[in-house]
C-alpha cells in the first residue's frame, strides 16, 4: 500500500455463541376473541347437524311417497294421490227457473167486475210455473214474490176518479185483500173554445211490492172507469216473479 493512501480498517464484531437466545413474551388474546371463536365453531356445528337432519327427513318423505302411490297392473302410476273426495271437482247442479209471469194490456181494454183483462199468450207475454184465469194470476208455489202493475190513463175527463189497485184472493180469507193502491181525483174545467177539441191529460200509475204468497192465491188488478185507460201493450202490464221460496 502506498504511503500517501489512507487505509480504513474493517470493523470487527464479536459473537458469543454460548449466550442464550432471548424470547419475546407472547401476547394473550382478549376474552371476547376467544369466546367469539368458540361461538362461531358452535354455530358451524349446529348448521351442519341441521343439514344432516333435513336431508334425512327429505329422504324419508320421498320413500314414504313412493310407497303410498299404488302401481297399476300396466306398470304406470295413478295420476291421483290421496282421497278421491278431495280431488273431485264439484259439478254445479242445474238451477230450476223460478215461477214468473208477465201479462200485457190488450189493444181494446176490457174489464169484468173492475178486473182488468190481460193478454197472457201473445206478444211479450210470458209465463212459467204460474197460470192465468180471467185476468188473475194463479200462484202455484209458495214464496216471496215481487208484484208489479202499470197502467196509463187519460185523466182529461171532467171530475174522473182514478183508483188503481193490486188485489189478492186467498183461501185463508173470504174477502179479497188489497195489497197496493194508487188513488187520484181529477176535476178539470175545460176552457171555453169556439170549437170542440180533444184534450188528453196523461197519467201513469205504477205499483210494486214484495209479498208472501201461498199456493192457490190469485193476484189481479182492478181499475175504476176503464174508459180512462189508454190502449197499448207497452203502457199497461202486470207481472210477478218469485224472489225466494
Amino acid at each position: 500500500m502506498a504511503e500517501g493512501d489512507v487505509g480504513f480498517s474493517p470493523q470487527v464484531f464479536v459473537v458469543n455463541s454460548q449466550s442464550k437466545c432471548a424470547y419475546m413474551p407472547r401476547k394473550n388474546k382478549p376474552i371476547w376473541a376467544r369466546v367469539g371463536q368458540k361461538v362461531l365453531l358452535l354455530l358451524v356445528a349446529v348448521t351442519m347437524f341441521g343439514l344432516v337432519v333435513q336431508g334425512f327427513f327429505i329422504y324419508f318423505l320421498y320413500r314414504k311417497t313412493e310407497v303410498s302411490v299404488p302401481v297399476c297392473l300396466c306398470g304406470e302410476r295413478e295420476s291421483q294421490i290421496g282421497n278421491k273426495e278431495f280431488n273431485e271437482i264439484p259439478i254445479p247442479q242445474k238451477m230450476t227457473p223460478r215461477p214468473f209471469a208477465h201479462v200485457i194490456g190488450p189493444n181494446i181494454p176490457s174489464v169484468e167486475n173492475n178486473v182488468v183483462q190481460w193478454i197472457h199468450d201473445k206478444g211479450d207475454a210470458i209465463m212459467n210455473q204460474m197460470s192465468y184465469d180471467q185476468g188473475r194470476l194463479l200462484v202455484e208455489k209458495e214464496g216471496y214474490y215481487f208484484l208489479y202493475s202499470k197502467v196509463q190513463l187519460n185523466a182529461a175527463m171532467e171530475c174522473s176518479p182514478i183508483l188503481h189497485k193490486v188485489v189478492r184472493n186467498t183461501s185463508a180469507y173470504d174477502e179479497s185483500i188489497e195489497l197496493m193502491r194508487a188513488k187520484s181525483f181529477h176535476c178539470r174545467t175545460p176552457k171555453p173554445t169556439s170549437r170542440a177539441t180533444v184534450m188528453e191529460d196523461i197519467w201513469n200509475s205504477f205499483l210494486a211490492g214484495i209479498f208472501h204468497l201461498h199456493s192457490g192465491d190469485r193476484i189481479f188488478v182492478t181499475l175504476e172507469n176503464i174508459q180512462t185507460i189508454r190502449p197499448g201493450q207497452a203502457d199497461n202490464f202486470m207481472g210477478a216473479f218469485m224472489l225466494t221460496p
